[in-house]
């Protein structure tokens, strides 16, 4: 296994919002993360409620589908990045069935930092989860000083 800059524990210890209007994949993500080790979870299936969680929860990383009804992911991810100081990291991971090149590169555009389609390998998502969060982490400490 490959050494790492961030302790297993800091990472699992990370908040995670996962937003997916389908409560299949929401119930897959949560087993995914559980299994894993994260204990600091939040996942939504109304993506109107989103925004408000986002602030309130203050995530370290967000699983975030961009196909769903009322708000769809593209137009969350621009909220994120209005809400967001412009020295924020806060990396959003894309899990979706759009596979088009418009929506990856839209997605990316929009502050998108990884892209994963449906269906996914669960072991890849995880291993992407955990390289953001770490990355995440390791901005932060560079950040403080």
């Amino acid at each position: 296994m490959t050494r790492r800059l961030v302790e297993s524990r800091e990472i699992l210890s990370s908040r995670i919002l996962a937003i997916d209007d389908e409560e299949a994949n929401i119930a897959l993500l949560r087993n995914v993360l559980e299994r894993e080790g994260y204990t600091e979870i939040e996942c939504l299936t109304d993506p109107r409620d989103a925004l408000a969680t986002y602030i309130d929860f203050a995530p370290d990383l967000v699983l975030l589908d961009l196909m769903m009804p009322e708000v769809d992911g593209f137009e969350l991810l621009e909220a994120f990045g209005r809400h967001d100081s412009a020295d924020e990291f806060r990396p959003v991971l894309v899990l979706t069935a759009d596979t088009t090149i418009q929506a990856r590169r839209k997605a990316l555009a929009l502050g998108a930092k990884d892209f994963v389609s449906k269906p996914f390998d669960v072991i890849e998502v995880g291993l992407r989860i955990s390289n953001l969060l770490e990355t995440r982490i390791l901005y932060q400490r560079l950040r403080e000083r």
